[in-house]
């Protein structure tokens, strides 16, 4: 069965981080006591408003039969990759006609890049972005057993492609088992895997990769978290820091109404990321100095 942060500041594009060799993240989590407004204590921060349409932006979003894509979560960098030969090195194309988020792609081409280094160079997209009209003809098509309605496919998004192999099937391909070891160093994850059909109501699928930013998919990739899972631990822990392979990050979750008022980091990097049910997740990064 088949089944798009928005707020960016002091940074242009994605962040990808490329670890060598490294096939398992290091990763060491530490709870915060919290203070009235919900950032770690001592943190030198200032306000700013939240507004609800923010709960729908971001690469953090959860898509799934019961929380469907809304207008303004669609990436508006979707881009024809066939087009944009810059874009498409390194692996294939299906056809003439898959489109990607611009920011995602170039992500993608990195990983590949990577990956040729070890060996792999049969890499091919077969699907990625999908709008609600194509969502829906593919559904009639091929019915429930392989495709989802429009809006409740993470397709619609332009944060998700389908990768494959052109030598064999992705769940034999050394490109399957490459991306399922090394995505978590580019912000991706497996979104589907085998042992959690019974969480994300999806067979198991080696071909589809999300992008969720890192260092979300490492800490996902430590915990063997699927995006349901590591959604409900942001809301169960609230603030928390992670040491990614050495790099400290703070990472809040905030439940959001009409108006809601959060801190952010004065100094520091942060992103925001809405999860496309409640609240919004902010991402504070290593200083850079």
């Amino acid at each position: 069965m088949k089944k798009w942060g928005f707020l960016l500041l002091s940074c242009l594009g994605l962040t990808s981080v490329y670890m060598g060799p490294l096939s398992e993240p290091e990763v060491k989590i530490q709870n915060h006591v919290q203070s009235e407004n919900g950032i770690a204590e001592g943190a030198d921060t200032q306000e700013i408003e939240i507004t609800e349409d923010q709960i729908y932006q971001g690469d953090l979003l959860l898509v799934n039969s019961e929380y469907p894509v809304h207008q303004e979560s669609i990436r508006s960098d979707i881009v024809n990759l066939s087009a944009n030969n810059e874009l498409a090195q390194g692996y294939v194309l299906l056809d003439s006609d898959i489109y990607l988020s611009e920011d995602i792609a170039h992500t993608f081409s990195e990983m590949v890049a990577a990956a040729k280094k070890d060996g792999l160079r049969h890499f091919a997209i077969t699907s990625g972005f999908r709008g609600f009209d194509e969502q829906s003809v593919l559904y009639q098509d091929m019915g429930s057993d392989y495709a989802l309605p429009a809006g409740y496919s993470e397709h619609n998004l332009g944060l998700s492609l389908d990768v494959g192999s052109t030598q064999m099937k992705m769940a034999n391909a050394p490109e399957g088992k490459w991306i399922e070891k090394n995505a978590w160093k580019y912000g991706f994850i497996l979104r589907y895997p085998e042992n959690k059909t019974d969480i994300t109501g999806i067979e198991y699928e080696p071909w589809h990769i999300r992008y969720v930013g890192f260092p979300h998919s490492a800490i996902m990739k430590s915990k063997n978290f699927v995006l349901e899972e590591y959604l409900e631990y942001l809301k169960e822990e609230k603030t928390f820091s992670a040491r990614v392979n050495g790099e400290k990050y703070e990472i809040s979750y905030y439940p959001v109404t009409k108006r809601t008022t959060i801190p952010v980091p004065r100094d520091l990097r942060y992103e925001i990321s809405g999860n496309n049910i409640d609240g919004v997740i902010v991402t504070v990064f290593p200083d850079a100095e």
